[in-house]
């Protein structure tokens, strides 16, 4: 019942797109900081490389998985790794702030959360995980007050021409069934 009002309801929907519109003003502020401050990532993936997130105990690294990935596809790669970083927040941001593809941005805006996390910084990344799980688990309400509104039924009447949902059963399609007549 509370996930139902919390889905369509319109005062829940007003409190949730003030909600993304802070968090996407959070992540377009650290994108475009990024993007126009000469953002290097190398330092950061070498740092996380070197101090994994590691088990007080027995100092073992707690996410080895990651630290193979940061290791041997991002620290390669980071000159893509510099594009991607800066330009996902900012985009995060703007999908956010004008509530266009809005559960697509909050997905995305926590796997970095997630991201950055397992590499052991902590700053502000549990904070906005909290904020933006909120807004993704508002569903299609969280851009009712946004570009979704006019974005998802354009989407998804071309996603039903695409896979052919409005076309009419015939004899060949029902598997040898009979067609009323």
């Amino acid at each position: 019942m509370v996930m139902k009002w919390f889905k369509e309801n319109i005062w829940a929907a007003v409190a949730v797109t003030l909600l993304r519109i802070y968090v996407g003003w959070q992540w377009v502020d650290a994108g475009w900081h990024k993007l126009t401050g000469g953002f290097d990532a190398a330092g950061f993936l070498k740092g996380a490389t070197a101090n994994p997130v590691a088990d007080h105990a027995t100092k073992a690294a707690v996410f080895p998985n990651y630290t193979y990935f940061i290791e041997h596809f991002a620290l390669p790669n980071v000159k893509l790794i510099n594009i991607l970083i800066p330009l996902g927040e900012f985009l995060i941001g703007v999908g956010l702030i004008v509530g266009g593809l809005t559960l697509t941005a909050a997905f995305f805006g926590m796997m970095l959360n997630f991201l950055f996390l397992f590499a052991g910084t902590v700053s502000t990344n549990p904070w906005l995980l909290l904020l933006a799980f909120v807004v993704f688990t508002a569903g299609a309400n969280a851009g009712r007050f946004g570009l979704d509104a006019y974005l998802l039924p354009w989407l998804a009447k071309g996603w039903k021409k695409l896979t052919h949902r409005d076309a009419k059963p015939t004899a060949g399609g029902m598997k040898g069934k009979m067609l009323p007549h």
